[in-house]
């Protein structure tokens, strides 16, 4: 299959760090992307193509940007559907669908679907409100997440006992049976057009105590190898039973007993996926451009053991954002930082991570540990 050297312009609804790095992978392609975020200082300002500053839920903000380009994919799901549908319905190409996107920004029928489709996943309540949640007592220990608008950590409370009760959110949601996991961790799975599909190997996640994110990665997962391809036979049958062409991160608990459950699923790149910039054949973001074009996909196999730091703002630091510890960090052999272009700085706020490479898995977690004393996000 022939590549034209001058590509149908790609349209990315959403300008943040997922959007910059998928950027940094079109230059190489010549593939032109257009850019339609709210803030005018997003870091993909001065990168794309054309930048456009404009909501991304309004319908006609959405439906007018997406009339200028070929094919329309996004870095965040909380979009405008509705204008999504109706440009695929006069003849755009709009990837992931949005009837997925619909779907999948709705924690409650994303549930709702791995349970028709039989997609191994966590015991779950739907709630209405508060008082629901508080009806629903007996169910818990729980986890309560809102149906919409929860990302980054926001949106999830833990309910272990009847005295958290007054943490539940008064919203459309659920509960969730909270599983006593060994492990988290995640598949990533691509699909074309032509109905090509590959999975990245299983990468393990641990997450900051207290904001609920995405602290440290490793890949690969220290899971057996029959865990291993039960992952990734869960995370293909998610991705064929959506009828998607994207890319799929499908985020998943390993219980003690060695079952895999799905918790949930991004239909973009994410953070489980940073790594693969440096660490794997084809990178996340180069995939998310082949699969959303109809190219061919790539290679998605490790090139060595890798692990993945993400770059938080310190907490009580708000402002002009100052890095300490970078020299000291890149002076080390394997380190690859990647700062997103943010100017100000918040606690928690992503502001980059960092991929350390190694030819044995030994001393990597030790040595990821180290490295992320090394380097502070704060202010000026």
């Amino acid at each position: 299959m022939a590549i034209p050297s001058q590509s149908p312009i790609l349209g990315v609804l959403g300008g943040g760090q997922l959007g910059r790095m998928l950027i940094q992978s079109a230059i190489n392609y010549n593939q032109d992307i257009h850019i339609l975020d709210p803030d005018p200082n997003a870091p993909c300002k001065d990168l794309s193509q054309r930048f456009t500053v404009g909501s991304l839920k309004d319908f006609d903000t959405v439906y007018a940007f997406g009339h200028a380009c070929d094919v329309i994919t996004v870095e965040i799901e909380s979009v405008n559907t509705e204008a999504l549908e109706k440009l695929q319905r006069e003849g755009k190409k709009v990837y992931p669908q949005p009837h997925i996107l619909s779907l999948i920004k709705d924690k409650r029928k994303q549930k709702q679907f791995y349970q028709l489709h039989n997609i191994p996943t966590a015991e779950f309540i739907l709630t209405e409100d508060k008082a629901d949640v508080i009806h629903n007592a007996a169910f818990l220990p729980a986890v309560n997440k809102l149906g919409k608008e929860g990302y980054d950590g926001r949106g999830v409370q833990v309910l272990r006992t009847e005295a958290d009760l007054d943490k539940a959110f008064d919203a459309p949601g659920l509960l969730e049976k909270l599983i006593d996991f060994e492990r988290e961790i995640a598949v990533t799975v691509a699909r074309n057009e032509a109905g090509d599909l590959i999975a990245y190997p299983a990468v393990e996640c641990a997450f900051h105590p207290t904001a609920n994110l995405v602290e440290f990665l490793f890949a690969p997962a220290e899971i057996t190898k029959e865990v291993a391809e039960k992952a990734e036979e869960i995370a293909k049958d998610v991705i064929l039973k959506l009828g998607m062409v994207g890319i799929l991160a499908v985020e998943m608990f390993v219980t003690k007993d060695g079952e895999v459950l799905v918790n949930e699923v991004a239909p973009r790149p994410h953070n489980s996926g940073h790594h693969t910039i440096e660490a794997n054949f084809t990178s996340q973001f180069e995939q998310h451009l082949r699969s959303v074009m109809n190219w061919p996909l790539g290679n998605p196999d490790l090139r060595c053991p890798a692990a993945m730091i993400n770059l938080l703002g310190e907490d009580g630091f708000t402002g002009p954002v100052l890095v300490e510890g970078q020299d000291e960090a890149i002076a080390e052999q394997g380190v690859y930082i990647h700062m997103y272009g943010k100017k100000i700085t918040k606690p928690f706020r992503k502001m980059g991570h960092v991929t350390i490479l190694s030819d044995t898995v030994e001393g990597l977690k030790e040595k990821a540990q180290r490295i992320k004393e090394l380097i502070k996000i704060k202010s000026i």
